[in-house]
């Protein structure tokens, strides 16, 4: 399976992205999951994910 497909579902008629896009890329640039956060790879922004525990 290409990663094309990894980033998409098909739903009835209709394509679900399944990843998260960067804000500030734009289109088709999208963000890796981490366990705490989500980084967009192009522009280093970075989203930390609620919840986290204080080390």
């Amino acid at each position: 399976m290409s990663s094309t497909h990894k980033r998409y579902r098909v739903e009835g008629d209709k394509v679900v992205r399944l990843k998260k896009e960067c804000e500030r890329c734009g289109n088709a640039v999208y963000m890796a999951e981490h366990k705490d956060r989500q980084t967009c790879g192009k522009c280093g922004f970075t989203q930390y994910k609620r919840g986290r525990k204080a080390s």
